[in-house]
């Protein structure tokens, strides 16, 4: 549950920048959004593990808290930087303390992973890390752009590239696996 409210809130913040500047509200009061992550981290967690979890909702939840103090939405528009640079950090990580990320996420459906399965899933490991630094590097310069143009990358064009990555990814494994003749996917 604190997974799917974690992905909620970041979702919810750059939507809530477009609320806020349709109806002429302050851009800080999305602020709010941000301090219930401080508890995130107390149940179960996914990929990053329950200790990056909470320290991730905490330094999330501070930020929030830094809006409303301030009532500055600065504080904010760092959200995604934080995001995707623990990302990285995880999937990074997983490079040199293996199995990588997407290697354990295969292993779910196909547990006999093959070797070329084990190297195909290493490079998209390291695809998807080049993607986080990427992103993030975005994200970090729209924080110093006007709130349409931070609202416009981090709460549209970020989610269309990750699903345009994800989805690209989906069809070359397809594509690899008919011509080895594998039939999981």
């Amino acid at each position: 549950m604190n997974r799917v409210f974690g992905i909620a809130a970041g979702v919810a913040l750059p939507l809530l920048f477009w609320l806020c500047q349709w109806q002429g509200w302050p851009f800080w009061i999305a602020g709010l959004v941000l301090l219930p992550l401080a508890f995130a981290g107390l149940g179960r967690s996914g990929l990053i593990g329950p200790r990056m979890t909470r320290w991730l909702g905490l330094v999330a939840a501070l930020l929030g808290v830094a809006a409303l103090v301030s009532r500055s939405a600065l504080p904010l528009t760092f959200y995604p930087v934080l995001v995707n640079a623990v990302l990285f950090a995880v999937f990074a990580t997983s490079l040199v303390k293996p199995p990588p990320i997407i290697e354990r996420l295969a292993r779910l459906t196909t547990p006999d992973l093959p070797p070329e399965g084990v190297a195909y899933t290493r490079r998209v490991t390291q695809v998807w890390a080049a993607f986080f630094v990427l992103n993030g590097s975005i994200a970090l310069w729209t924080t110093t752009q006007p709130q349409a143009t931070w609202a416009l990358y981090n709460g549209l064009i970020a989610y269309v590239l990750i699903g345009t990555l994800g989805a690209s990814e989906y069809l070359v494994r397809r594509i690899a696996m008919h011509r080895n003749g594998s039939r999981n996917a």
